[in-house]
């Protein structure tokens, strides 16, 4: 009960910080984003994704295990994520910069974070029309890739448990056949220490590991995402310690 009490505290700080943080850094970009170069800016949202990892590592003992980051490429990828909260968004928009936001159209209309979001160029679907989706995803995501920014996917469409994996959709495997670009294999266990849903935040180890990339020449989507699908199974003990 008591170490319940102390991390929702520990957490509410965490959120407050968060909040500010945020106000503050969209501000700055809506304000100096029109006088920069679209890649500059990047550094700016990348900037912010340091501070939230920094301050949760503060102020609610999260801390993070990297493995393999020396797959990163220097040239675009499509990264292909199992997702279980929001971390690994942060994470990844800074790990892997610079990173073309996908998000909903309607996340455009938030103050503040919406705002400096639209400056960013970012690919804005409509959930409720999935096949227009899949058409503007693979259309957009095609131009930014060649313009050298790279695309984060997470294939499992929501957040999963901690511990668990939810099927696989094909759009980032169609995406990066399209763009005969690799993929970026990650895997991690985010949901341990930030529930998906939940405002307490648990301290503990974030595990994340990057993959060799996976590369799609000669590859149709279905066998480029049964390839990430068989590289998770390979790499299971990421989110289930001791299971293979």
């Amino acid at each position: 009960m008591l170490n319940r009490a102390l991390n929702t505290l520990r957490s509410l700080l965490f959120y407050a910080g968060y909040f500010l943080a945020t106000i503050v850094i969209s501000l700055i970009c809506i304000v100096v984003f029109w006088f920069i170069p679209l890649k500059r800016r990047f550094f700016i949202y990348a900037a912010w994704c340091r501070f939230v990892q920094w301050w949760l590592r503060l102020v609610c003992g999260v801390r993070y295990d990297i493995q393999g980051a020396e797959h990163i490429p220097d040239t675009p990828v499509v990264v292909l994520s199992t997702h279980q909260s929001a971390w690994e968004t942060i994470f990844l928009y800074d790990a892997v910069s610079p990173v073309c936001p996908i998000l909903k159209k309607e996340l455009l209309s938030i103050p503040f974070w919406g705002w400096a979001m639209s400056l960013q160029k970012p690919i804005a679907i409509d959930r409720s029309k999935p096949r227009e989706a899949g058409r503007t995803l693979l259309r957009e995501g095609t131009r930014r890739l060649k313009d050298g920014l790279n695309i984060v996917i997470f294939p499992e469409g929501s957040r999963s448990k901690a511990g668990e994996l939810k099927p696989l959709s094909r759009g980032g495997a169609k995406l990066a056949v399209a763009a005969n670009t690799p993929v970026l294999p990650v895997i991690h266990n985010a949901g341990d220490c930030w529930p998906a849903h939940s405002l307490i935040k648990h301290p503990g180890i974030i595990r994340l590991r990057f993959g060799a990339p996976i590369e799609v020449d000669g590859k149709t989507a279905n066998e480029v995402s049964d390839a990430y699908a068989q590289w998770l199974a390979e790499n299971i003990d990421i989110i289930t310690p001791g299971k293979q």
